[in-house]
């Protein structure tokens, strides 16, 4: 596939599949002069307040402590001190390191948050990360820890150690101490001065990088849907006129149209559907008949979820916030940190991905039940009884569903409250997020379990051919995995398919066939 590389423009709305594609190594962040002068203007404040000394008032995050501290007063040759101790001391992280493009669009869009012009930091600290983002410097940061209150506060703290040449982070394939890391890059790290520890550690940016790196894949998963369900209703002899644009017509929800769209141009011309025009059939089961409406109600709530998302990227998640007129300036303390609209808007994207591989489970049992699948033979083993075909591959779909159920409840509805009581409800963010990606890589492995058993029952629908978008997704396939003529290690087969899942190369033929919707 041809990639495009894409720009990010700090301080400006960021695209989500923008984002998605830096995270990856395929595009580079910009950091526009009108975004610098913003940065430069709030920082000037801030120094103004630094220097004033002991006559400046009580400003939290430049000369007073954090959280139930608030109001203990910090002299003024310590505050490069307490910048400096809140980072080390709130980089308190524990589990496996974050994947390196969860890293990097956090490091991004922390970048944006002090781009906007709020947080009173140096253009030197939005420099550091943008060059580390471009010379792949990847800080190690813990996938727990955040409760989701002043943000991700313990893993934006493993992240800024290493801009001050402290902490871990991953170089050309390698883990280093943060400093050697940077040195390694030609880079230096930077002494943080007053506010700029908050700066950095005060929002929701790795709740806002998994959950978006996460709904971007979730949504090519809603066409993914489309296509392999209509496979596998090829396969099962399944009726489309339950996809007649006067159905979804007359319930007019957005992603029940495109989906039922999709299925047509993926169905039209097809063999295997007039051969069984005339069946005695009356109805399908509902994980063929209403894949419109089960689809096209994950679509919706995505793209609730998009707007969400898209928003937060726009957002001054610091704490205070600079408001600066003219020559005036205002810090206001308030709590834009909070991650309780992430929060919501990742379980409702986590329930209703989980819904795609629930539906996929249903229709990959109907192809390998012999007293549902339209004569297809029991588990579509070409010698019964000898082989047990695609029997266990049901099996693994059942599990990742089941275990989708428990990692789909909520967690924005749990809270424990945190600082000596100061932070007395927290949103659980960061949990909904990894949640989300967790069930957003169950679902694309139930997804190429479907695709890859609907493939076998179209082999036995052989000579007729299905509707052209059917054909050229079975062909790529086939490209990938033989036909199954007796029992192998089935692994490797569904590994193959997951991988034309998940770099879209499966996507990319049928749009160049048939142009089928995301």
């Amino acid at each position: 596939m041809t990639q495009q590389k894409s720009e990010l423009r700090l301080g400006e709305a960021l695209d989500l599949d923008a984002l998605h594609a830096l995270a990856h190594g395929r595009g580079r962040v910009v950091f526009p002069d009108a975004a610098r002068a913003r940065v430069d203007a709030a920082r000037a404040f801030v120094a103004r307040l630094s220097e004033a000394g002991e006559e400046a008032p009580n400003v939290y995050g430049v000369n007073t402590g954090f959280g139930a501290l608030a109001e203990t007063r910090v002299p003024a040759d310590q505050i490069r001190a307490l910048q400096q101790n809140l980072v080390r001391s709130h980089a308190v992280g524990v589990g496996a390191p974050l994947p390196e493009p969860a890293v990097r669009a956090m490091m991004a869009l922390r970048a944006q948050v002090i781009a906007l012009g709020h947080s009173g930091a140096r253009s030197e600290i939005v420099e550091l990360l943008v060059a580390m983002i471009e010379r792949g410097v990847s800080p190690r940061i813990p996938e727990k820890g955040s409760v989701g209150a002043s943000g991700d506060l313990a893993p934006l703290a493993h992240l800024a150690l290493v801009l001050i040449g402290e902490g871990v982070a991953r170089y050309q394939g390698e883990w280093l101490d943060g400093g050697d890391a940077l040195r390694a890059a030609g880079l230096a790290p930077v002494t943080l001065e007053a506010k700029e520890g908050l700066a950095l550690i005060n929002g929701t940016q790795m709740m806002l990088a998994v959950g978006a790196l996460a709904l971007v894949e979730a949504e090519a998963l809603c066409t993914l849907s489309d296509v392999i369900g209509a496979m596998s209703l090829e396969a099962l002899e399944g009726s489309k006129r339950p996809f007649d644009p006067r159905i979804q017509a007359a319930r007019p929800h957005p992603g029940q149209a495109r989906s039922a769209e999709n299925l047509r141009v993926m169905l039209a011309g097809s063999d295997i559907m007039e051969s069984h025009k005339d069946c005695h059939k009356v109805q399908d089961p509902y994980s063929l008949r209403c894949m419109p409406q089960i689809h096209g109600a994950t679509r919706d709530t995505l793209a609730w979820v998009r707007q969400t998302l898209e928003r937060e990227t726009l957002a001054a998640t610091d704490n205070p916030l600079i408001f600066l007129d003219g020559d005036e300036a205002e810090v206001i303390s308030g709590g834009n940190f909070h991650g309780q609209p992430l929060a919501i808007a990742l379980d409702a994207a986590t329930m209703a991905v989980a819904e795609l591989a629930n539906v996929a489970e249903r229709r990959v049992e109907q192809l390998v039940n012999p007293a549902m699948s339209s004569g297809l033979p029991p588990f579509l083993a070409p010698r019964s009884g000898l082989d047990s075909g695609y029997m266990m591959a049901q099996v693994t779909a059942a599990a990742l569903v089941s275990e989708n159920k428990v990692l789909a409840h909520p967690s924005c509805v749990d809270s424990i409250p945190s600082s000596a009581g100061k932070e007395d409800h927290v949103s659980m963010g960061s949990i909904s997020a990894r949640m989300f990606a967790q069930v957003v890589d169950h679902v694309r492995k139930v997804l190429a379990i479907e695709a890859l058993v609907a493939a076998q029952g179209l082999d036995f629908r052989a000579p007729l051919k299905p509707g052209r978008g059917v054909e050229v997704a079975h062909t790529l396939i086939r490209t990938k995995v033989p036909t199954l003529v007796a029992d192998r290690t089935l692994h490797p087969d569904m590994e193959a398919v997951e991988a034309l899942l998940a770099d879209g190369r499966l996507l990319e033929v049928v749009r160049d066939e048939v142009g089928t919707r995301s």
